[in-house]
């Protein structure tokens, strides 16, 4: 396939494509996701279109990609489609590439794009000052708007200790939790704030995934030597979803030796995962053995007054006014994601800002319908006490019963908090439920069992576990 080169009729052809949609979609949108693209060929029939991230590609496709084809076909028949892509990494060449052992801290500071939607604010990357093997860090993600609540407040305060101490607290800091609870967030938290701190500090962020491709591309070239230098040579390294090195025995020999290496060295080690060291599958005992030697921090599952507090401040960041009702709406029905529910506020706010509409609670259901229906709480309160009673090992009666003995009360309690957390039910109904009890017997069971996870972790593994068998 030859490219036809870029001249100007194609370039004026592509200007009036731009202004014919920003007439239709109006200037916000305009500025957000059309002007930000590059024109890069004419080939076969299919203007190729580059953009600055995967997110605005994603979203091109998604929303205009068609249009754009259609209006360019209006003005010259031989173009019968538009290619969408990322754009190249101008700055990237092979030998600086194998030639980079780490990214400076102060460089990794500056590197990434955001785009915020909802806000209509394109922001484009920095470009990094040296290509290292480092991934890139998101400077939406900093500790000033993590939100903090019962859940995560352990990691965060473990976080931001290793993130501000000169010395070594910990070695490792291991985080652990589910999708999307904000281990992510932490870990690029704690690489920019040493960057921003010390400069002079080198650090590396990267997947596990990416470890093992680095290590098994050092294997076929021969060059094991590099790759060690490259990793044992850093002030920080940073392993995000180490479970996906499990299984793979040349890497977690690989990942073994680095780790000794660099905690003989005094360097911070921080690692994160969906389960904790002791659970994650297909790890060698010596190397779980090490991974708990550290301090082990726990993100849990969200709660609605989190999560709450996620989407205020959200929207504050958005600088938009969001009806409370929405908002409230939103953390009950999005319960397992906090990504999820972030993308959901930005959906409905971009919504509102390219069609020109004010934001309601019937926007949100009408434009969140898919969303909401894939999140729609089926469980039951009665699947719940069912679930419970076999747990702890009563009898489903018993949830129903005026019996107080602690054996009976507790498993009740429990499940009344799971009814909450898992339901869309009102309190009044929850009581109903359990033999007509009161909304406020339901508050104070939902009071205690919170008070109980954080001062019982065994526990609070009971009530994490019994979520999980009733949301899977």
């Amino acid at each position: 396939m030859t490219n036809e080169a870029i001249d100007g009729p194609h370039e004026d052809n592509w200007r009036q494509v731009c202004e014919n949609l920003r007439s239709e979609i109006g200037e916000a949108a305009y500025q957000s996701w059309i002007k930000p693209m590059t024109i890069r060929s004419i080939a076969d029939g299919a203007a190729r279109i580059s953009v600055p991230t995967r997110f605005m590609r994603d979203w091109v496709i998604a929303h205009y990609v068609d249009r754009l084809g259609a209006l360019w076909n209006a003005i010259d028949q031989s173009i019968d489609g538009v290619d969408i892509s990322i754009q190249p990494e101008r700055s990237l060449k092979a030998s600086g590439e194998e030639a980079s052992a780490s990214i400076p801290a102060a460089a990794a500071a500056a590197t990434t794009a955001a785009i915020d939607m909802a806000q209509g604010d394109t922001r484009r990357a920095s470009d990094i000052g040296k290509v290292g093997i480092s991934g890139p860090l998101d400077t939406r993600y900093t500790f000033d708007n993590f939100v903090v609540g019962k859940p995560n407040e352990f990691a965060y305060a473990a976080a931001r200790r290793v993130a501000e101490a000169s010395s070594v607290p910990f070695n490792p800091l291991f985080l652990y939790g589910g999708v999307g609870l904000g281990k992510t967030h932490l870990m690029h938290a704690i690489a920019q704030h040493i960057c921003q701190q010390d400069p002079k500090r080198t650090v590396i962020y990267l997947s596990a995934e990416k470890f093992m491709y680095r290590f098994i591309r050092a294997l076929k070239e021969q060059n094991t030597v590099d790759f060690k230098d490259m990793f044992r040579n850093v002030d920080v390294l940073m392993i995000d979803d180490v479970q996906f090195i499990g299984g793979k025995g040349a890497t977690q020999e690989e990942f073994f030796h680095t780790f000794n290496a660099l905690v003989d060295q005094g360097r911070q080690i921080v690692i994160s995962s969906d389960k904790s060291p002791s659970d994650l599958e297909g790890m060698e005992e010596r190397l779980q053995s090490r991974l708990n030697c550290g301090l082990v921090a726990d993100i849990h599952a969200t709660t609605y007054e989190l999560r709450l507090g996620i989407l205020e401040s959200k929207a504050d960041q958005l600088k938009v006014d969001v009806p409370r009702k929405m908002m409230e709406f939103l953390a009950h029905k999005i319960t397992a994601n906090v990504r999820e529910l972030e993308g959901a506020l930005n959906r409905v706010v971009a919504h509102a800002q390219l069609v020109g509409r004010e934001i309601t609670l019937e926007t949100a259901q009408e434009v969140l319908h898919d969303l909401l229906r894939a999140n729609d709480r089926r469980v039951t309160i009665e699947e719940i006490q069912k679930q419970v009673a076999s747990h702890f090992n009563i009898r489903g009666s018993d949830m129903h019963s005026a019996r107080r003995a602690r054996s009976v009360a507790r498993p009740r309690q429990v499940a009344m908090y799971l009814a909450k957390q898992l339901t869309s039910r009102s309190l009044p109904e929850i009581g109903r439920k359990f033999g007509g009890r009161d909304h406020t017997t339901v508050m104070h069971a939902v009071k205690k069992v919170e008070e109980l996870r954080e001062c019982d972790s065994s526990f609070a593994e009971d009530v994490e576990l019994l979520r999980r068998m009733l949301e899977g």
